[in-house]
């Protein structure tokens, strides 16, 4: 089992940056794929990317691709989405998950973003 814990959300003005983490126990996560999602109310849960394991590469949709950057610090057992000019449609509850044998198996609880314009 994988324990999965995100932090680092809150408030912040539209065009400002915010840095999550999303701390793993149980296991060390150097050897799974790491994805971010995140859900706004009322809206179905969205994926907004993922940094595998092997070689460290990343993929992002175009909704954030350009303005969020995941990394991870296998040493330290995390994993970091850094959110840059942030926009009021970015607000949502941020999930980190963790992909084994192809499929998020393990979710943190969430941590919420808000973005006032």
């Amino acid at each position: 089992q994988v324990q999965l814990v995100e932090s680092g959300g809150g408030l912040v003005q539209a065009g400002g940056s915010l840095k999550l983490s999303c701390a793993a126990s149980g296991r060390t996560i150097n050897r799974y794929n790491m994805g971010w999602f995140r859900q706004a109310p009322g809206k179905e849960r969205e994926y907004i990317g993922v940094i595998r394991w092997r070689g460290g590469t990343t993929y992002y949709p175009d909704s954030v691709k350009g303005r969020f950057t995941i990394s991870r610090d296998n040493a330290k057992n995390t994993v970091y989405l850094q959110m840059n000019r942030l926009k009021p449609e970015d607000t949502a509850v941020y999930y980190c998950a963790a992909a084994e044998s192809g499929t998020y198996a393990f979710w943190g609880q969430g941590t919420q973003v808000t973005v006032s314009s």
